[in-house]
């Protein structure tokens, strides 16, 4: 059986002082929760999704990496309300 190689491409981004870089597991994404109707095997919610994640990390990006780490884990444990945590939740963010 034949693996399909997909190319792979080098980036290279200027980053500057002040710059914050996150790097993340599907974890925070695919948590369940939220308010809403009983879909999902495992109870009420809906996943988090990439776009909310975004959303949060870009309203976040001003402020200090403690408070980013408060607030990520604030609105983390609110989304997630009585529902098991699904995945591993991995957020690392860096400030140059």
């Amino acid at each position: 059986m034949e693996t399909e190689v997909k190319p792979f491409t080098n980036n290279r981004f200027e980053l500057q002082k002040g710059d914050t870089v996150y790097l993340f597991t599907d974890g925070y994404a695919d948590q369940f929760g939220g308010r809403k109707k009983k879909n999902t095997s495992i109870g009420f919610g809906k996943k988090f999704m990439y776009k909310q994640f975004k959303e949060t990390l870009l309203s976040i990006q001003d402020k200090t990496m403690e408070e980013q780490n408060e607030t990520l884990h604030a609105v983390f444990e609110e989304w997630k309300g009585d529902l098991p945590q699904v995945d591993d939740v991995l957020v690392i963010g860096i400030r140059i």
